[in-house]
């Protein structure tokens, strides 16, 4: 059943069409004030991220090979896209695994690092709104999806419950930054900001909810084979219990 569902994922995120729009926000596409704003914005939480992961690593050596695959994850999942609105497309972000795993602030070293191989190999994204991509992305999506999940486990909510509703909100909050984003720097004409804004989020929806959806169901099942592969390496990072161990 679980391999059915891990089919049914991969197609679900696979049937995006591979038209040539750049991915989140396009290179040129914000003023060069917003896209200063957004470096600034994003630098420090990069800094603490480098800290976070220095310190992991240090503790267990072990924890690369699966800080590697939370970053390839991301890569593969945010770099299927579907076009949505002028300038950007929606995409499921792969986020969430890795917030999970390494916390919010060592995902947002790996999600700038995502989207820089993505702005230079794939012509997704850009190099000028780099700044902005990584706040909605590596920084916004990570912090909610971390959080959630630490607040379902508190709740005493199933494991994959916590992980599918910290991976999908996360996808889902990512665009909400990015309609935020959008709509600060092209407000409406009639309505501003609050026009502006409504109207990126009624595009994003048409594409973001099933994807997120589907990026939700694929981390539950990622993170199954991973306690079945790693549950030591999960059980140090406090995504798991020791079997016998008391909340």
């Amino acid at each position: 059943m679980e391999k059915w569902m891990l089919l049914a994922a991969f197609a679900l995120l696979l049937m995006a069409p591979q038209t040539a729009y750049a991915m989140h926000i396009m290179e040129g596409f914000l003023p060069l004030k917003w896209c200063t704003i957004w470096y600034i914005a994003s630098l420090p939480f990069v800094v603490v991220g480098l800290v976070a992961i220095n310190k992991k690593v240090k503790e267990n050596p072990k924890l690369k090979m699966l800080l590697g695959f939370a970053g390839a994850f991301a890569f593969l999942l945010s770099s299927l896209k579907i076009p949505s609105v002028t300038g950007s497309c929606s995409h499921p972000t792969g986020v969430g695994l890795g917030a999970i795993l390494f916390g919010p602030f060592a995902m947002s070293v790996l999600g700038l690092i995502v989207l820089l191989f993505q702005a230079l190999l794939l012509a997704h994204g850009g190099i000028t709104t780099l700044g902005a991509n990584t706040f909605s992305m590596a920084i916004v999506g990570p912090i909610a999806s971390y959080y959630i999940f630490k607040l379902v486990k508190k709740a005493g909510g199933p494991n994959w419950l916590a992980v599918f509703l910290a991976a999908s909100i996360g996808d889902l909050l990512t665009y909400v930054t990015t309609s935020f984003q959008l709509a600060i720097a092209f407000p409406s004409e009639i309505g501003g900001f609050t026009a502006s804004f409504l109207k990126f989020m009624g595009i994003f929806a048409v594409t973001q909810v099933p994807l997120a959806i589907s990026e939700g169901l694929l981390t539950v099942l990622v993170i199954n084979m991973l306690t079945v592969y790693s549950e030591e390496e999960l059980i140090e990072l406090n995504v798991l219990e020791r079997e016998g161990k008391t909340t």
